[in-house]
C-alpha cells in the first residue's frame, strides 16, 4: 500500500507540525496522518529506513519522534518542505511508498 496521491481529496487537515499541515485522521500512536503538502510524508506507512534524509539534496526531512507507532517510532517529517526542488530522489527510494511530492501542490502549505 502507498501514500494515497489524492489525499487533498480525501482527507481533512487536523493539525499543524513544524509549519506544515497534518492530514487526518490522527488517533495517537497508532495513526499519524499524512504531514506535509507539496512533500507529503504517510507516517502511517514510513518505517523510518533513513533513505530520502540520507539522498535528498536539499535537507527536506527532519527526524521526529513517533513513541509506540507500530511501524516505528521515529518518521521522516518534511520540515523544510519549501526547500524542495522536485527532483523526487525521495519518493524513488522510499521502500514502502510513503513519500509523494508534487509540484502543484507546492506552496499550499
Amino acid at each position: 500500500m502507498a501514500i494515497d496521491p489524492e489525499f487533498e481529496q480525501n482527507r481533512e487537515i487536523v493539525d499543524e507540525h513544524e509549519g506544515h499541515d497534518v492530514w487526518g485522521p490522527v488517533e495517537e500512536p497508532d495513526e499519524l496522518g499524512i504531514h506535509g503538502t507539496h512533500v507529503a510524508v504517510d507516517f502511517d506507512l514510513c518505517i523510518a529506513d533513513g533513505a530520502c534524509l540520507e539522498d535528498c539534496p536539499v535537507d527536506v526531512f527532519e527526524w521526529v519522534d513517533s513513541p509506540d507507532h507500530p511501524e516505528s517510532e521515529i518518521k521522516a517529517d518534511p520540515a523544510e518542505e519549501a526547500q524542495c526542488i522536485d527532483c523526487m530522489l525521495c519518493v524513488d527510494v522510499c521502500p514502502v511508498d510513503a513519500i509523494d511530492v508534487d509540484a502543484g501542490r507546492a506552496g499550499r502549505t
